[in-house]
């Protein structure tokens, strides 16, 4: 479409200058309106079975980034660098001026941003261009937004295009405002950023700029346009979740929607699988990673769930209805699936069906396929011989996900995901908690301010220790303050106190391998409880007071659940000892990241927290200053109330 800014004017759509100056000047353009489109320019037209994305470096040559292969089930794109196989957390930086807490491009760089700004417009002008139009977003929250990207990195687009939703030019409205921007240019990573991945954001007074210099969708296409979408929700003062959420029902038809938050690897996407049965029909507990020995249980029937969201969801205003429950709805048009779990056939049979034979083509990236094969997700690319690749990945359109939902729910399980690593006595670790813990609301704002991204993280390159992703899981995705970030978060729990906050590790409890179960397990428990709340007894203080309360016992289906997976001090190889060691790191850990929390203008209830765990309170004491058991009056306090409460001391 040639004539797209005679369009764009017609519809009096106002295109910054920058934009029309790429779009005018460049060695041509090709305007996209739907992805099968590009799914066709992915492979450099449909007839092609195969591609190479590659460019020419300055000082390297010729260098190929991704191969791009058309197979049965979709387009398959795999990156011939190990490195750019997962999300780097130290990709963002900000370029303008305006408010923020994360690293500046001046000050990483030594240099201001608008001289490589103007190299890539002078690089991008000389290339042929693919251009579409997004609304990042859903349901009318959110905003419409621009793509422009080499012509040859179709495949790239195509993720772009499916994770947001894609508008075509005649369905763009008159008076409609360019929010966002996404300028694609890959070659400058190898020029200027040393071969890593970076994505600039620049916020303009008219329009959020994203600089993506590499072509992996995580950090721009996907969490890039998380930034867009959070630096608005930060101006309006409501959240946007880093979360997965599932409405499960029993088989006695009890409704119980899960919200699970957590850093990247926290089991957000696990949270939509099904329980996998042994051949025998019994369900594995966990492998004692130093014995070998093995647990099952027995559970006749599962419960079955409706997916609702995957990875992010928004809290808007427009949606809550103030009855004590939070209400969220989806924030994104397609998922972005991590695959590594699925090891062999039959680990996931609902995902291998809906993903062989998909009702519409998939995007598959650091899957090994052969042009005009059938992706298979337990297929992983290896990154080295014997390796596989941790971090493979599918994106699925929501549409085409069995029994989505596509309206508002109200949340009544809030859990927080733990990657947590093996614990023993000789050699302790944070991995103490057990199959899950009820939180107090104030311990869950907590974990949410220090949201630890845990141990052996398959989505990003780290040094797989434990390091905070920051408040609200998303921070590394936000370009603005983290204190209103916290302030927000605290309001959001103050507001929602009919809400259950639980705490859920993944991959080990103590000595035992785990994997995803104790999340799944805990949605199987908690939709068959419905309403009826745990019995007095059944629970008690945590000996760790960071996790909230321990349960004392569990029964699911006439299974009892033995107390090792539920108090990971009763295990041999742990005792006290272990426990108590890893309850020391945990401890300290909070303390050294919640420090940069205490500025002035947090809210006086969330010094007091803090403050509460820097002394090492008990469970009572986070109680007393949020309490935990719902009560009419408190429901409906505003945090400007709560504030000023006798609770606060009237402080």
């Amino acid at each position: 479409m040639s004539n797209l800014l005679t369009v764009l004017n017609d519809k009096n759509i106002i295109i910054p200058n920058n934009i029309r100056e790429v779009l005018t000047e460049c060695k041509s353009y090709t305007v996209f309106n739907t992805t099968g489109e590009l799914s066709d320019a992915a492979t450099n037209g449909k007839d092609n079975a195969e591609f190479e994305v590659k460019y020419d470096v300055s000082g390297k040559g010729i260098y190929t980034e991704a191969v791009v292969q058309r197979v049965k089930n979709g387009i398959s794109a795999n990156y011939t660098e190990a490195y750019m196989r997962r999300r780097d957390p130290g990709t963002m930086v900000i370029a303008d001026n305006k408010p923020t807490d994360k690293k500046r491009f001046i000050d990483k760089y030594g240099y201001e941003f608008s001289a490589l700004q103007t190299e890539t417009f002078d690089w991008l002008k000389k290339q042929d261009l693919a251009v579409f139009f997004y609304f990042a977003g859903r349901e009318n929250i959110g905003s419409l937004g621009i793509a422009i990207a080499p012509a040859n990195a179709a495949f790239f687009a195509l993720g772009l295009s499916m994770l947001q939703e894609m508008v075509s030019v005649d369905e763009l409205k008159n008076n409609s405002a360019l929010k966002s921007v996404i300028f694609v240019a890959p070659v400058f990573r190898h020029t200027h950023f040393d071969g890593k991945q970076v994505v600039v954001h620049n916020r303009t007074e008219s329009i959020h700029e994203l600089y993506s210099y590499n072509l992996y969708p995580g950090p721009s296409a996907k969490k890039g346009l998380y930034g867009v979408m959070l630096t608005q929700a930060e101006k309006e003062d409501w959240i946007i979740a880093h979360c997965s959420a599932v409405q499960s029902v029993s088989p006695y038809d009890n409704v119980t929607t899960f919200m699970h938050e957590g850093a990247s690897g926290g089991g957000k996407s696990e949270m939509h699988q099904h329980i996998i049965r042994e051949p025998d029909g019994r369900v594995l507990l966990g492998r004692n990673t130093l014995t070998g020995e093995e647990r099952f249980i027995t559970i006749p029937r599962f419960c079955t769930f409706n997916s609702v969201a995957d990875d992010m969801a928004f809290c808007h205003p427009s949606v809550q209805i103030k009855d004590g429950k939070m209400r969220i709805i989806d924030a994104e048009n397609a998922w972005f699936v991590r695959v590594d779990s699925v090891k062999q056939y039959g680990d996931d049979p609902s995902l291998e069906k809906n993903t062989i034979n998909p009702s519409l083509p998939l995007l598959f990236l650091n899957i090994e396929t052969q042009p005009g094969s059938t992706a298979l997700i337990w297929n992983h690319i290896q990154d080295e011989p014997g390796k596989p690749c941790p971090n493979p990945r599918v994106i699925i359109p929501r549409k085409s996900v069995p029994n989505v939902v596509n309206r508002p729910v109200s949340v009544d399980i809030r859990s927080f995901g733990l990657r947590a690593p093996v614990c023993t006595k000789e050699n302790p670790s944070y991995g103490i908690a057990g199959l899950f813990h009820v939180l107090p609301p104030a311990l869950a704002w907590l974990w949410r301010l220090v949201a630890p991204r845990g141990h052996n993280n398959p989505s990003i390159v780290s040094s797989g220790g434990m390091e905070s992703e920051g408040v609200g899981s998303y921070w590394p995705f936000a370009t603005g303050k983290r204190i209103p970030h916290a302030n927000m978060l605290l309001k959001q729990i103050i507001d929602t106190p009919r809400t259950t906050f639980t705490l859920v590790p993944n991959q080990n409890i103590g000595v035992w391998a785990v994997g995803f179960k104790p999340q799944l397990l805990m949605r199987e428990y908690l939709t068959r409880r419905g309403a009826a709340q745990l019995k007095g007894d059944q629970y008690q203080p945590a000996r760790c007071p960071l996790l909230g309360y321990e349960l004392n016992y569990l029964t699911l289906e006439g299974s009892k659940i033995p107390s090792r997976f539920l108090k990971v001090y009763s295990q041999p190889e742990v005792g006290f000892e272990g426990y108590d060691a890893g309850a020391e790191m945990l401890q300290a850990f909070f303390k050294t990241e919640l420090q940069k929390f205490l500025k002035g203008e947090l809210l006086h209830t969330g010094k007091r927290i803090i403050e509460a765990c820097l002394s090492n309170a008990s469970i009572e004491e986070y109680n007393e200053i949020i309490p935990m058991s719902y009560e009419y009056e408190y429901s409906f306090n505003r945090i400007e109330d709560y504030e000023q409460s006798s609770v606060n001391n009237g402080l």
